[in-house]
């Protein structure tokens, strides 16, 4: 099993408008590496849901419920994929980007040392402690 983040801002597409909606395709994304991560997902893998730009928190677990196919938001033939994602739970309490940047276990997870990617790998040592802190 491997482990993700991926953000959203909340005004474009909340923790609560994917709960709402059971299911959303990851659809959007438009940088080189973070296509490449959105390939390597595979279902059942596990995913924390970041609010961007205003809460900068992590809100939620979700699930990878299907391979990357094509993202039916891009031109047909771009190569621009998309996966499915699944809600989990929220966390108990959202973990915000000051806790994370003061835990020194986290600091070379990806959301501080390549802040603008909105998909990237977690290990799991720091999907654990995303975990704890949010419990």
């Amino acid at each position: 099993m491997n482990y993700w983040l991926v953000k959203s801002e909340p005004s474009a597409y909340s923790w609560h408008d994917f709960t709402r909606d059971g299911r959303t395709d990851w659809t959007g994304v438009r940088n080189f590496q973070a296509r490449n991560y959105l390939q390597q997902m595979q279902p059942g893998d596990l995913v924390l849901f970041y609010h961007s730009v205003t809460d900068k928190t992590v809100v939620g677990i979700a699930e990878v419920s299907q391979l990357a196919a094509p993202d039916a938001t891009a031109e047909a033939g771009s190569g621009w994929v998309a996966v499915e994602l699944r809600p989990q739970q929220p966390l108990t309490r959202p973990v915000r980007l000051e806790q994370i940047k003061q835990d020194s276990r986290l600091t070379q997870i990806g959301l501080l040392r390549q802040s603008r990617l909105s998909v990237m790998p977690l290990r799991v040592e720091e999907f654990d402690v995303l975990l704890e802190l949010g419990s």
